[in-house]
C-alpha cells in the first residue's frame, strides 16, 4: 500500500475515533495490510474505549499498551512481566516522549516502576512493592515525590496501588503537514504524449523534438 493511502485510512480512523465512531474508526484502520505499531496502538485504544477488553489484548501493539490492558483485564503477572520489559526498553532514560511519533504523551521511568509496583500489590507481593517504589524515588523529577510518599503508605497499610493510564482519547496522529500535503495540488500536471508535425520525423515520446538532419 502507497504511503498517501496510508496517511488517509490512518486520518480518517483517528478522526472517526475522536468523534466516538469506534466502528468507523476500526474500518479505517483495519483497512491496512501490516499495519505500524502505531496504528495497532489505535486500534487497542479503540477497542478499550468501546468497552472490548479481550478485543484489545489480542492486539499487537507497544509493550505500552500491553501492559496497560493486562492490568484492566487482572492479568497481573502478565501485567508485571510487560513492566519489567517497558523499563527495561526505556535503557535508562528517565523518560520517553511520544509526540514526535504522533502521540501527546509522555511515558516517564518513575511511573512505570509506579505501575510495576501496583502489580506486585495484586500479587500480594508487599515487599516487593515496596522497594519498587522506593526505586521509583530516584527516577522521580523534584516535586513529584509526594505521590511515591503516598504510595509507600498506602503499600505499608497493604492498601492496592492503581496503574498509570494513558489518558483517554489519545491517539497516534500523522503529522499535520503530511495531511496537508494529501490534497496539495499537482503543478507539474501529467506527462503528454508529442509528436512531430516536420515532415519525414517519426519521432514520437517526451523529449524535446530532435533536430532535422539533412539529407544528401
Amino acid at each position: 500500500m502507497a504511503y498517501r493511502e496510508l496517511l488517509r485510512c490512518w486520518h480518517a480512523g483517528v478522526q472517526a475515533a475522536e468523534a466516538g465512531d469506534w466502528q468507523a474508526a476500526l474500518s479505517s484502520f483495519g483497512s491496512l495490510e501490516d499495519p505500524p505499531s502505531r496504528i495497532c496502538f489505535n486500534v487497542g485504544c479503540v477497542h478499550l474505549q468501546w468497552g472490548h477488553l479481550p478485543e484489545a489484548l489480542l492486539t499487537q501493539s507497544l509493550v505500552m499498551f500491553s501492559f496497560l490492558i493486562s492490568s484492566f483485564l487482572c492479568r497481573y503477572e502478565e501485567a508485571l512481566s510487560d513492566y519489567h520489559m517497558a523499563f527495561t526498553h526505556l535503557r535508562k532514560n528517565p523518560f520517553i516522549d511520544y509526540k514526535q511519533l504522533g502521540l501527546r504523551y509522555v511515558l516517564n521511568a518513575w511511573e512505570v516502576l509506579y505501575s510495576t509496583a501496583a502489580a506486585q500489590c495484586r500479587l500480594g507481593q508487599w515487599q516487593e512493592a515496596k522497594a519498587t517504589l522506593e526505586k521509583a524515588v530516584v527516577w522521580t523529577p523534584e516535586g513529584r515525590t509526594a505521590i511515591l510518599d503516598q504510595a509507600l503508605e498506602q503499600v505499608q497499610e497493604r492498601m492496592f496501588l492503581e496503574p498509570m493510564q494513558v489518558p483517554p482519547g489519545e491517539f497516534f496522529r500523522p503529522r499535520k503537514r503530511e495531511i496537508e500535503e494529501l490534497d496539495s495540488k499537482d503543478f507539474l500536471g501529467k506527462p503528454k504524449v508529442i509528436s512531430s508535425i516536420i515532415p519525414n520525423d517519426e519521432y514520437i515520446g517526451f523529449e524535446p523534438l530532435r533536430p532535422q538532419v539533412s539529407r544528401t
